[in-house]
């Protein structure tokens, strides 16, 4: 993917990964427009974290974020339970972007069918947005709900949805929204918008429809740097048979470390009317 002439991602529309890992496309490496790195692929610490994708640990039981299950009672359990998100077309594909349907499996069996589009745009000379929209139906002919760990038994893991996977820094990255600041703070919170920054580079991640902005963040920063907007944060999301779930997420990409002012700035123009459709 370019922006204003600049190779700024790569999506990687088929991978070669094993089925405990959850295999779905990902965007990785996506890069500052000054060529910093600011995503992770297969990190040792968590192997099935894949730069920025669409994971979620529980489709009607089946596990589309990878690696182990939390199950009630038990705690996480290696289950062989694993799906994958397959490849089907391009609805439309150009230099800045695509969308792209996607089969949601789990033993043959498609679940799920998902149109992503995702496009690059810029903002100012430094910065660059990723805007992200997912569209999930229902395609199985029974009733279906997204869950979490949290919704299975552990509080406060309700990941699942999109979710970005930066490098791991030599020090962990500052986290804050408009009003609130620290990992503690931001976790679990619902705000327009939540930034992570280090002296390299800025992400400020903003939910561009009501009903993401809904969502909670669902943050990282200590143990490792992750953000992601949760779908199913204490309790399970259904999925309606045939009625699309829309979430959109657009991403700020900034060289350097933006304050709390300038990131606020940021998210205007992320969501503004340059951002609306």
């Amino acid at each position: 993917m370019r922006c204003g002439g600049r190779a700024v991602a790569r999506y990687e529309y088929r991978p070669q990964l094993a089925r405990r890992e959850s295999p779905r496309p990902y965007l990785h490496p996506v890069r500052t427009l000054g060529g910093t790195a600011v995503t992770e692929l297969r990190p040792a610490d968590h192997v099935h974290h894949l730069g920025v994708s669409m994971a979620v640990p529980d489709v009607g039981g089946a596990n589309f974020w990878g690696g182990r299950t939390f199950v009630r009672d038990r705690g996480p359990v290696e289950l062989d339970n694993h799906g994958h998100q397959s490849h089907l077309g391009w609805p439309e594909l150009r230099e800045d972007g695509f969308t792209e349907e996607i089969a949601w499996q789990r033993d043959g069996r498609r679940l799920l069918t998902e149109r992503r589009t995702v496009t690059a745009r810029a903002l100012e000379a430094d910065r660059w947005a990723l805007d992200f929209t997912t569209e999930l139906t229902n395609v199985c002919g029974e009733e279906l709900s997204v869950g979490s760990p949290a919704t299975n038994g552990r509080p406060g893991a309700g990941y699942g949805g999109f979710f970005w996977r930066p490098p791991v820094g030599p020090r962990p990255p500052e986290v804050f929204t408009e009003d609130a600041e620290g990992e503690e703070a931001v976790h679990g919170s619902r705000a327009p918008w939540l930034a992570m920054a280090t002296d390299a580079w800025t992400l400020v991640f903003a939910g561009a429809t009501e009903d993401t902005r809904r969502d909670r963040w669902f943050v990282r920063a200590a143990e490792y740097p992750g953000v992601g907007s949760a779908l199913a944060w204490d309790r399970r999301l259904p999925l309606p048979a045939g009625r699309p779930v829309v979430r959109r997420v657009v991403t700020g990409v900034a060289d350097g470390r933006l304050e709390r002012a300038a990131a606020a700035e940021v998210a205007a123009r992320l969501t503004g009317k340059e951002a609306a459709r």
